[in-house]
């Protein structure tokens, strides 16, 4: 006696759990320049490492004999595999089977796969297509009643924000539980033109009147102008914009090469072939000696981390700062830079809502972190006082101090002001360095001059000559060696040894932190 009849059943159940939604709704969605759940997940994961798990759940019917009749896949798919070699969770939403919205009969499915990831110590990918919600207002005259709302396994949702790396892609139209599952991350993308995020979408946002309407010409354009990329890649809800479904499985990939599987376990250090005694001699030139002039932070790092390991998170919102993760000798640090080419690099609230959650996410995954430091201050004015600048700046500073990973920190000029003061925690050992071309204090001098010295210059018979005369008196004052004589500073460097230093910090940092395994 075989079990033949049984294995036939599950193959042709299996074989129905791959049409997904059938061939016009899968054509459909290839239409849209969309990939289907099943490609995403082979194209995400290494290959052929995909091991599904609930392949044939979903929503069956029977013939009068009780035979088979026809199955509707669950809208969600989910399995172990492996991503640069290393063990996941990989979830996908199926568009094609009503939107990706789930049903009561197989929530269970969705929160399997968030406890997996957390008993199992696995990160967690989320490719998110729809609502990935439940029911509807048919759904609800089908119950016969309505319920307060409720979402199963959130709680392990939120036990994977602390325990596993969590990535979310946002590859389609994600509203109500969808957008809150994409921002319930570490990492976030969408794919521009493709991905919208909103907690409700055109169609009942239009339900409320004119005034919530973005001016759309049509359905398409109303879901750009309501929750498009160039939204939420600006506004910080989701930290990346990318260009096509590609780009955004590969910049998955690569986060996670940064990442540790799960908190408590150390980062992986990679091989690396720049040397770690490299000096550049661009470095000497790259900070103006004109106060008010720019120059590129971008540059400076992809001079001083691993060539080609600089991976930039954020870079649309909180602009004055830059955040990223790169490498230093092949050990993995987390990267905070000033960005002195917008808004000359003062902290505002935006800005230092980013830093805050770029530390925390540092301290959590055990990564030490480089603050490259040009800060003028706080973002001061009007807007800025109406944004609550100051709360979220205290916020960024009190999550340095908070943060228990190594921290080196390299002045490059400017350092003022409580900002300046949050480059680093000044009540721990100060791993620091300083360019020649520092400029710090608790406010910038060359703005001050003229109300410190007024009664000096209204009594003065040539003001401009007497206020050049303070200027360069005050200058030599300023000088970051009068800073370095009173050991206010720990070292004046020459820039070109600024790899060195850096990759003899990581070293050491990276000691400290393996030694606490």
């Amino acid at each position: 006696m075989t079990w033949a009849k049984e294995l036939k059943e599950l193959r042709q159940r299996e074989a129905l759990a791959e049409q997904m939604g059938g061939a016009d709704k899968v054509a459909r969605q290839h239409g849209r320049g969309k990939m289907d759940a099943r490609a995403r997940l082979a194209a995400l994961c290494d290959e052929g490492s995909f091991r599904e798990i609930g392949k044939i759940a979903g929503s069956a019917k029977y013939d009068a004999n009780g035979d088979l009749a026809s199955v509707t896949p669950a809208p969600f798919l989910f399995g172990k595999a492996t991503i640069n070699g290393r063990p996941v969770v990989a979830t996908a939403d199926d568009f094609t089977i009503r939107g990706g919205a789930a049903d009561a009969g197989i929530a269970r499915k969705m929160v399997q796969a968030e406890m997996m990831a957390h008993q199992l110590k696995l990160p967690i990918i989320r490719m998110i297509d729809g609502t990935g919600g439940g029911g509807s207002v048919k759904t609800l005259e089908k119950i016969g009643a309505t319920y307060i709302p409720a979402v199963p396994g959130w709680g392990d949702v939120v036990t994977n924000l602390d325990t596993v790396p969590v990535v979310a892609l946002a590859l389609g139209p994600t509203a109500g539980l969808g957008a809150a599952r994409t921002v319930a991350s570490h990492y976030s993308i969408m794919v521009k033109g493709l991905s919208q995020i909103f907690a409700a979408g055109p169609a009942v946002v239009d339900g409320l009147g004119e005034a919530y309407k973005g001016g759309a010409a049509n359905h398409e354009e109303a879901k750009e102008a309501l929750g498009g990329s160039a939204i939420h890649t600006r506004n910080g809800v989701v930290d990346d914009e990318v260009a096509s479904e590609a780009e955004a499985f590969a910049r998955a990939r690569h986060f996670l090469s940064f990442m540790p599987e799960y908190v408590g376990q150390p980062a992986r250090r990679s091989a690396c072939d720049d040397p770690a005694d490299r000096r550049e001699e661009a470095l000497l030139s790259l900070v103006p000696r004109d106060p008010k002039q720019v120059y590129s932070m971008r540059r400076c790092m992809e001079m001083v981390f691993d060539s080609g390991t600089v991976f930039e998170i954020g870079k649309h919102w909180g602009r004055a700062a830059i955040t990223a993760l790169a490498r230093l000798d092949g050990w993995p640090v987390c990267v905070i830079a000033s960005d002195p080419s917008y808004l000359g690099g003062s902290w505002e609230a935006r800005t230092s809502e980013k830093v805050e959650r770029f530390v925390r996410l540092a301290d959590q995954f055990r990564l030490p972190v480089v603050h490259l430091v040009d800060n003028p201050g706080f973002m001061i004015g009007r807007e800025a006082e109406m944004a609550g600048t100051i709360r979220y700046g205290v916020n960024a500073m009190n999550a340095i101090y908070r943060a228990t990973v190594p921290l080196a920190s390299i002045v490059l000029r400017r350092a003022y002001g409580i900002a300046g003061s949050a480059m680093s925690n000044a009540d721990r050992y100060q791993y620091r360095y300083c360019w020649p071309s520092g400029d710090w204090g608790s406010l910038p001098i060359a703005g001050g001059l003229e109300v410190a010295y007024k009664a000096e210059l209204e009594a003065s018979d040539d003001p401009a000559a007497l206020l050049e005369e303070i200027r360069e008196r005050l200058g030599k004052v300023t000088s970051p060696f009068r800073s370095a004589e009173r050991f206010n500073v720990e070292d004046i460097i020459d820039p070109r040894d600024t790899r060195p230093l850096l990759c003899e910090f990581a070293g050491l940092a990276w000691r400290r932190l393996e030694s606490e395994q």
